[in-house]
């Protein structure tokens, strides 16, 4: 790809940061993000999107602009969760390549010379993939894995393991992605399903710079069930498949139970075989109507219509879109 000129209002590169509470780490991200672009020829916008911190982050942000003239703040009106915060990103970022990266340096901006090279020799995604995850507990490291390997054997979209946001995309398919009319986003299976030539570089994931994560386990375990949701109906036929089995299964037991006590004269003594098997069919009508009220949820959620995000401020209001510009999101994960 040839070189070319590129200004503020049309950068070469844009690199989206979703921030919540990151005031520890911004000084330190803003030193390595200016070093990395002195390497990197043509305007770089850094676009942090802050989803309603409500610590100094963007006290410190909007202070920055005056040394780093490639700096925007876009202001979220309230905390709508991370993949609204990086929905607005995309849909604000005027680079012809995109780069999406945590804030709190986990993701080495180092790396991204190397993620604009290979995006320059033609590939529309280089996707990072994590060689190591230092600061990850065993047990979070071994549900990872197992939900990347089964959301990608129920669903169509092949969701690569050991990979997160960190990853640079070109600008067509970053509009491909705002073409996208999901209200609920689970936008790593968004960014396997779009697709596109890519390429993969492996990397070592650093420990976190500072403060804690924003995620526990519960918040991860409604990530998942996101995931499988939006992109696979196939627990719903398991459900099916399931509920025949117990029928057939509570049917099977019944006609045994009658055949012995008219055939043989044996009858089972006391209630223990049935109150199993209420309790075993109850339980699989239980766990299909949960899984079904999940679809349903989300097919609500989606019928409501309202924004993923909004923007309370834009530090650079060229683009500022409006609000009935904006995408529309029907869950609101937190941070």
């Amino acid at each position: 790809m040839k070189n070319r000129q590129s200004t503020v209002s049309n950068p070469v590169l844009s690199i989206v940061i979703p921030v919540h509470n990151e005031a520890d780490v911004i000084p330190t991200l803003l030193t390595r993000l200016d070093l990395v672009c002195r390497k990197i020829e043509g305007c770089v916008e850094l676009l942090f999107v802050d989803d309603g911190s409500r610590d100094n982050s963007v006290a410190q942000l909007l202070r920055a602009r005056d040394r780093y003239p490639g700096v925007r703040v876009v202001q979220l009106s309230r905390n709508f969760g991370k993949e609204a915060a990086v929905t607005a990103g995309l849909e604000s970022a005027r680079g012809d390549a995109v780069v999406l990266m945590d804030a709190d340096l986990q993701d080495p901006p180092e790396l991204i010379p190397r993620m604009v090279e290979a995006w320059q020799k033609g590939a529309d995604v280089v996707l990072m993939k994590r060689r190591s995850r230092s600061g990850e507990s065993w047990l979070k490291r071994t549900t990872a894995s197992i939900f990347y390997r089964l959301i990608n054997h129920i669903s169509d979209a092949s969701i690569p393991v050991d990979t997160g946001d960190f990853r640079l995309m070109s600008r067509r398919t970053v509009d491909a992605l705002n073409r996208l009319p999901e209200r609920n986003r689970y936008l790593k299976g968004m960014f396997a399903w779009v697709g596109m030539p890519t390429v993969t570089l492996e990397f070592d994931r650093d420990p976190r710079l500072a403060g804690k994560t924003k995620w526990n386990y519960l918040k991860l375990t409604h990530l998942a069930m996101e995931g499988i949701t939006s992109f696979s109906t196939r627990p719903l036929r398991l459900a099916l498949i399931l509920g025949l089995l117990a029928a057939g299964a509570g049917g099977l037991f019944g006609s045994w139970e009658v055949i012995r006590a008219l055939v043989f004269g044996i009858s089972t003594p006391g209630y223990a075989s049935m109150i199993a098997m209420i309790t075993f069919l109850s339980g699989v009508q239980l766990l299909c109507v949960g899984l079904l009220g999940e679809y349903v949820g989300r097919i609500y959620m989606e019928t409501k219509q309202r924004p993923v995000f909004i923007v309370a401020e834009d530090s650079d209001d060229i683009t500022q879109p409006s609000l009935t510009q904006l995408r529309v999101a029907g869950n609101d994960q937190k941070h």
